[in-house]
């Protein structure tokens, strides 16, 4: 019952015309706000998306490493166990470790990362090569080095078009605590053959090169690593094969999956996305005192029909839920009609890129937009939580009136 009355005042047309411009006004600053908000999460959303995407090519689905120290042992038998695990696609063997490279005057501190055979297969640094140079990281004798185009700059090389040969340097494992210069860091030199351009954190650091190379640099026995980096045939599934990898080899390794590998950025951009969900919700605050305006002025015009309706039985509780239906109905016309002009914004920029991308050093040189349920849900309730808080004041304004028919 009290729908009928809050919708037959919304429809009517009121005495003065101040209240039903006051009223569009408050519908027109609900349908930007859920707009707004809806378009910027989906936007963040897009580009969440594409940076995740971007993190995976370099960090594969599970990563094993050990909970003390940089060296771990896996030996042939643990393996094969791994190898034969259910959901397993295929493993690559690490050996990381810090490294000088000089060419001439230029020099770089670099994360070398020696690896084997199957890196190309559970990576997608082999699909991001540039200037249409081969992967190839050599042999243990004859190693080949592939660089992020941040480190060539650095270094002031174009690998694959040039022949250079870099000065390598790194330390090697030892037993002491003193460090001997002539024994506890290996020189060598090596030549690039490719360049990778992924994602500025890996274009700026990291060179890749065969494991046997620098196994033999840093002096590790033939069962030591510093990871093992594994794919999986359905990514998705990665909690459950972690447990089982934990249970095949030990509390002596750790292993993590491609978001705890990075749980830093991920924590950050969960905490921007909230950031950004409360300022744009300052919009329908606004949208909020337009509506308590609106219904304070239809309060005050339709005091004479609380009056009759209190006579004719309606209590208090019954006047108060009429105005906060009308103050519902206002939300839900105004958030309606927000989110389907998102969803339909949304959908050009999806299908035609018509927003373009200033700068041109990004990617994609268009807004991204990718949209999730959970997002118009999140809108919802906030729309109806912010029109609940607004409507309550003037609600319980009409309800605690005198109620009277005698006029003046």
């Amino acid at each position: 019952m009290n729908f009928l009355f809050a919708w037959r005042y919304f429809k009517a047309k009121k005495s003065t015309n101040a209240i039903n411009i006051i009223a569009w006004v408050s519908i027109l600053a609900f349908i930007f706000g859920t707009m707004i908000l809806i378009l910027v999460l989906s936007v963040f959303n897009g580009f969440e998306g594409i940076v995740k995407d971007l993190y995976s090519t370099f960090y594969t689905d599970i990563k094993i490493t050990p909970v003390q120290g940089k060296v771990m042992t896996l030996t042939p038998g643990q393996l094969a166990d791994l190898k034969k695990l259910p959901g397993v696609k295929n493993y690559s063997l690490v050996a990381e470790e810090k490294a000088l490279l000089q060419n001439g005057d230029y020099q770089s501190v670099i994360y070398l990362k020696g690896v084997d055979d199957n890196y190309r297969y559970v990576s997608g640094v082999a699909d991001n090569l540039i200037n249409d140079s081969k992967y190839d990281i050599g042999s243990a004798d004859v190693p080949k080095l592939i660089l992020g185009v941040g480190v060539e700059d650095a270094l002031g090389i174009i690998s694959g078009l040039d022949p250079n040969n870099l000065n390598i340097y790194l330390p090697r494992k030892s037993s002491t605590t003193m460090v001997d210069i002539t024994e506890d860091i290996s020189s060598d030199t090596i030549s690039s053959s490719a360049a990778f351009r992924i994602q500025q954190d890996f274009d700026n650091k990291y060179g890749i090169t065969n494991i046997g190379f620098v196994k033999a640099a840093m002096k590790l026995n033939p069962d030591e690593y510093t990871a093992a980096e594994i794919s999986l045939v359905d990514a998705d599934a990665s909690a459950a094969i972690k447990r089982k990898i934990k249970e095949l080899l030990g509390n002596t390794y750790l292993v993590q999956n491609k978001y705890e590998q990075n749980r830093s950025l991920y924590a950050v951009m969960n905490a921007e996305r909230w950031i950004i969900y409360g300022v744009l919700c300052l919009v329908l605050v606004v949208a909020a005192f337009t509506m308590i305006g609106s219904l304070t002025m239809l309060v005050l015009e339709k005091q004479k029909d609380i009056s009759i309706l209190h006579a004719l039985g309606g209590n208090r509780l019954f006047i108060r839920k009429i105005f906060l239906t009308e103050g519902m109905l206002l939300a839900l016309v105004g958030g309606g009609i927000g989110m389907l002009l998102a969803f339909i914004v949304a959908q050009l920029q999806i299908y035609f890129h018509f927003i373009p991308l200033q700068g041109g050093t990004f990617l994609i040189d268009y807004y991204p937009v990718k949209l999730k349920l959970a997002d118009f849900l999140l809108v919802s309730i906030t729309v109806f939580v912010i029109a609940l808080v607004a409507a309550w004041l003037p609600s319980g304004r009409a309800a605690g009136q005198q109620f009277s028919l005698r006029s003046e």
